[in-house]
Formats: C-alpha cells, sequence, structure tokens
C-alpha cells in the first residue's frame, strides 16, 4: 500500500474512532467523565538529541473519570525509530485552585522496545516492559499542554483536546 493512502486508512480511522466516542459518551459515561485525544510534535532527549527520534508521532486517547482516575493508551515511534505502544493507568491531581495546573501519574505495560534497542527501557522482557510517567501540564478549558517526563533521558511535550466537555 502506497505511503499516502496508508496515513489515509489510519486518518480515517481515528476520525470515526473519536465520532464513535463522541456518540458514545451520552450513554456509557457519567457527569464530569472526559474523553482526550493527544498528539505529541517534539520529544527533547538530555544526551545526543541529535541521533534520536525527535518527532515520535505519538497519538493517544485517554479517558478520564470525575475522581480523576484515568486510563488510556498511546501509539508511537519511540526514540530509536522503533513502533511502540503504552497501555496505561494513573491519576490526575490539579495543583491549584482553578484546577488549570495539574500533576499526573500513568503507569502501564510499554511495548516496542526490541533489540538492539531493548535494554534502553530498564523492565523490558521480548520487547514488553514497564511505563511509568510522570506529567506536569496546564489545562485551559478543553485544551491541555504536558511535559511527560521519560526518567531523566528525555522530556515528551503533548497537546490535547477534551472530546466532550
Amino acid at each position: 500500500m502506497p505511503r499516502t493512502t496508508n496515513y489515509l486508512v489510519r486518518l480515517a480511522a481515528c476520525l470515526w474512532l473519536l465520532v464513535q466516542m463522541s456518540a458514545g459518551h451520552a450513554y456509557l459515561f457519567g457527569e464530569g467523565d472526559r474523553g482526550m485525544v493527544q498528539i505529541s510534535p517534539y520529544v527533547y532527549h538530555r544526551i545526543d538529541n541529535t541521533d534520536h527520534n525527535q518527532y515520535p508521532r505519538l497519538f493517544g486517547l485517554e479517558y478520564e473519570s470525575a475522581g480523576n482516575w484515568l486510563v488510556g493508551g498511546l501509539a508511537f515511534r519511540n526514540s530509536y525509530y522503533q513502533n511502540s505502544a503504552f497501555v496505561y493507568g494513573g491519576k490526575r491531581w490539579f495543583l491549584d485552585e482553578d484546577q488549570h495546573v495539574y500533576a499526573k501519574l500513568a503507569v502501564g505495560l510499554v511495548y516496542g522496545y526490541k533489540d538492539p534497542y531493548a535494554d534502553k527501557l530498564p523492565v523490558n522482557y521480548n520487547g514488553y516492559g514497564l511505563g511509568i510517567a510522570p506529567v506536569l501540564g496546564y489545562q485551559f478549558k478543553r485544551a491541555n499542554a504536558q511535559l511527560v517526563f521519560l526518567g531523566v533521558s528525555a522530556i515528551v511535550i503533548t497537546v490535547g483536546y477534551d472530546l466532550w466537555n
């Protein structure tokens, strides 16, 4: 399949999923729940930023309950240009009264760090490993911007949009 066609098929599938999520919200989810779509335009690597993948093509969906518990999934290209995914659960805490600044912790299963880069993920078995991602973010109405800290080696910049509120 040509690259352009492959891209258009993926884009159409993502748009269809977003429409279905919006329609399903009225029947499945409670007041105060959120559905977030996220992308990442850039990753900063503390060491050797020029040889790593700086543009991860990250796309993610996240559900957050009214109690600020969350589950989500991301697809991305890791720092070594390998297709990867992260399925996680976690919690968000607001750090100010206006509920703009927040911290979030996501913990889950990472897939995609394979040889010769399997050792770059501290806990890794056959490409499956443990991921822990602390986040510092800013919420403005339905949009947000986040800094996701990948240990001490990298910072991922993400932007997101709430699909329901």
